[in-house]
């Protein structure tokens, strides 16, 4: 009988563990944080302009929209390099982090170094973080 009652314990363990698998985990604004800043570098260093666009916050694309021509100058440019140089939550609770870009012009293949100082703003309604200030400026200085 102890045989059967661990069996039986066993197989209630087992189906509950599965069943908190299925559950849907709650993402901290932290974790939240580090998937979106994860998304937003992966987009610029595949040259994803378009999809780092839509983690740029609403209102500000709808202050300042870009155009196809916008977008067509981003494809001017190869991404070598995107470096973290630091980053902090600030007490009103926005984040910003400073980046080091590296950029290679197709058309002279001369690669230069920009630095962008991210802000990321986070939306309670939305659960999630926006970029606020658009996409980096690579032509700083042209």
């Amino acid at each position: 009988m102890t045989r059967l009652l661990r069996c039986l314990l066993l197989c209630c363990l087992v189906s509950g563990l599965a069943m908190l698998a299925g559950c849907p985990k709650s993402v901290s604004k932290g974790t939240a944080l580090d998937e979106v800043q994860y998304a937003y570098s992966a987009a610029i260093r595949w040259g994803d302009f378009e999809g780092a666009w839509n983690l740029v916050d609403p209102k500000y694309r709808d202050q300042h929209p870009l155009t196809d021509i916008d977008f067509s100058r981003y494809k001017q440019v190869q991404i070598s390099g995107y470096r973290e140089q630091g980053g902090a939550i600030q007490p009103s609770g926005t984040a910003i982090r400073d980046i080091e870009i590296g950029v290679i012009n197709r058309n002279t293949m001369a690669e230069r170094t920009v630095r962008y100082r991210e802000n990321w703003r986070y939306d309670a309604a939305a659960k999630t973080w926006w970029l606020d200030g658009g996409l980096p400026d690579l032509w700083q200085g042209d």
